[in-house]
């Protein structure tokens, strides 16, 4: 079966996050809800280091692109979602989901890139505090930035492409919310060995290469605050870095824990369920992390809502 024969593959069926009818109103409400938050609560971040001067560095100009990120990344999923639990219709296109497929993992992998583009940050400002402007110019941003979509981009396409050559079954059920890419694979009927390496070995580059580069630069960080002799001196540059640590953990901490998930159980519909907490619950609570920790973001959030 050819896959880019819409006459004989023409869409998937997402089965969601639980089958049970009286649930749907309550699944709808809640994902609304932290949807509504997560774009409101990162567009604030936007506005506010935008509207603000003070906040033009290069760690604020990071974490906006951060907050642009997650509300693109719970984009690719959460509208599809609510409006099949609205229309109470459950199909999508096979062009839609290689779509949202290839957008959920181009955002995926650029949230790795642009976290591990903030750790390098802070290593500058902590242990090269004098050359920090020299070294994080606005070209040297800029650029890493751009490279982390380039980058996410060829990833995210080469998936795509890869999953394009499978041919299909007729059991196109999808026990997820969303096309992600290790379900659809799943549902070859054609040879899936190159696809699986693939997967498995990009994991490895893009999830572990920007992990290793963000445990690298704080093993540096906490190097140089042990040896800043008075205790203020300590908590002040560590207080720089608690906001980006604690998203990074938060991150992570979601992801390993929905891959040990579905590891264990080898239950579809519980790794859907854990997945809900790095696609939509981590999004939703990093501007709540970087905004009551952090004084410059709080000042410039209250000066952007008192105008």
């Amino acid at each position: 079966m050819e896959p880019g024969n819409d006459t004989q593959i023409s869409e998937f069926l997402l089965l969601g996050l639980s089958q049970a009818l009286e649930l749907q109103p309550l699944i709808f409400g809640l994902f609304l809800s932290m949807y509504l938050i997560t774009v409101l609560g990162n567009l604030l971040i936007i506005l506010a280091v935008s509207s603000d001067s003070h906040l033009h560095t290069p760690m604020y100009f990071f974490l906006s692109n951060l907050s642009l990120v997650d509300i693109c990344f719970t984009s690719t999923t959460i509208p599809k979602m609510l409006w099949n639990i609205q229309t109470q219709r459950k199909v999508i296109t096979y062009k839609d989901c290689i779509t949202q497929m290839y957008f959920y993992t181009l955002f995926a992998v650029l949230d790795n890139f642009i976290l591990s583009v903030m750790a390098y940050d802070r290593f500058v400002a902590i242990c090269h505090p004098l050359h920090y402007l020299v070294i994080m110019n606005s070209w040297l941003c800029g650029l890493l930035v751009l490279l982390s979509w380039i980058l996410s981009a060829m990833v995210s396409l080469l998936h795509s492409l890869m999953v394009l050559r499978l041919s299909f079954c007729s059991d196109l059920e999808i026990p997820h919310f969303f096309c992600e890419l290790n379900q659809v694979i799943q549902l070859a009927c054609s040879d899936t060995f190159l696809n699986n390496i693939l997967m498995y070995s990009s994991a490895g580059l893009v999830g572990g290469g920007p992990l290793a580069g963000i445990l690298y630069s704080y093993s540096k960080i906490i190097a140089s605050i042990c040896v800043i002799p008075s205790s203020q001196g300590k908590y002040k540059a560590f207080s720089t870095c608690v906001s980006h640590l604690s998203v990074v953990s938060l991150f992570y901490g979601t992801s390993l824990g929905v891959y040990l998930s579905s590891t264990a159980t080898h239950n579809a519909q519980s790794s859907a369920t854990a997945s809900v907490m790095y696609t939509v619950v981590t999004p939703m609570l990093n501007p709540f992390i970087y905004s009551l920790r952090n004084n410059d973001i709080k000042r410039a959030l209250q000066r952007f809502l008192g105008r």
